[in-house]
């Protein structure tokens, strides 16, 4: 059941979702203004997806996501002499970024969007309502939207319940939203180690399923969001769930490889798992650069005459080095 509010009314929040909403607008005052010249126009405009949930989660940024039934030409009407510079990099999936105030914005029009099950590149198509829309998105707690200017809150599918309970599901079936991207997949893992929450049994059980889809996949693409969530606050969280669900073996077989590798000088008798607190460790000794280090170890070392492993010179780039990507052109 939707779950709606105007600015006057908004008893289908709890306080602390209320005063969500209200800091949200409060921070972003350039979104009411923006609401207004919409409506002028003719048009809705309704703040989306991450950013209401970071909203929500007490994190918003300088990056505001909005949704709209104008279409790209219209956008750029509407923000003609208002942004303070926009470009179109996005305009073949509907997008328009701008810039005011020190806030970076995407526009774009309401959409549905999958895979013809050959191509890797997603297929566009302009929806023709928010409700459309929303439910074309990845998961719940990036399904809930905020209308301009009359702050009206909309959650068909329960997003604020999931969020409270920190919990990934899908807006429709987990079939059905990865049919549409398998990069959802990925993405789940993602979110479990950037936001630290729960992945859903069912979402977890289509992820298994239908890991070899992930294939269709532009390495580009993989490669974007694996570095995110190795960039999260729990990267082994969505290490192991990659593992688990078979993901892993579509573009890091070396990670669930390691399963199987023996450390023949006795150190660690679980290479895996050593791996994994390696990473842990990573997080709080060196950063981001040293998250990869151990990753491909079997591959990446050799051994002298004394039978003592040395690093090779490959183990100090980046995850590419060590993993396929160029392998899934």
């Amino acid at each position: 059941m939707s779950k709606t509010s105007n600015a006057a009314d908004r008893r289908g929040l709890t306080d602390a979702q209320r005063n969500a909403v209200a800091e949200l607008m409060r921070v972003s005052p350039i979104a009411d203004e923006l609401g207004r010249r919409f409506t002028k126009a003719g048009y809705e405009l309704h703040l989306v997806g991450g950013s209401v949930r970071d909203a929500l989660l007490g994190r918003l940024g300088d990056d505001l996501d909005f949704t709209t039934d104008a279409r790209p030409d219209d956008i750029l009407r509407v923000l003609k002499d208002w942004a303070e510079t926009t470009w179109e990099t996005g305009r073949e999936f509907g997008t328009i970024g701008a810039q005011r105030h020190g806030m970076r914005l995407e526009i774009t029009t309401f959409r549905s969007e999958a895979y013809d099950g050959v191509t890797r590149n997603p297929v566009v198509q302009y929806g023709n309502s928010l409700l459309d829309d929303l439910r074309r998105r990845d998961f719940t707690v990036n399904a809930m939207a905020v209308s301009l200017p009359e702050h009206r809150f909309t959650d068909p599918y329960g997003g604020l319940d999931d969020l409270a309970a920190r919990r990934l599901r899908t807006p429709g079936t987990p079939q059905e939203s990865f049919g549409d991207d398998p990069l959802r997949m990925l993405r789940a893992a993602r979110f479990a180690a950037q936001l630290r929450f729960t992945v859903d049994p069912d979402v977890v059980t289509a992820m298994t399923a239908m890991a070899a889809d992930l294939d269709r996949i532009t390495v580009e693409r993989i490669r974007d969001e694996f570095t995110k969530l190795l960039s999260g606050a729990d990267p082994v969280t969505g290490l192991r769930l990659l593992v688990d669900t078979g993901l892993a073996d579509r573009f890091l077989p070396e990670l669930p490889g390691l399963k199987l590798a023996i450390d023949e000088h006795a150190q660690h008798k679980d290479v895996y798992e050593h791996t994994l607190t390696v990473v842990a460790n990573a997080l709080r000794l060196e950063g981001t650069r040293a998250r990869t280090s151990s990753c491909g170890w079997p591959r990446c070392c050799t051994t002298s005459a004394s039978r003592r492993p040395r690093r090779s010179a490959r183990t100090t780039g980046s995850a590419s080095t060590t993993t396929r990507w160029s392998g899934r052109a």
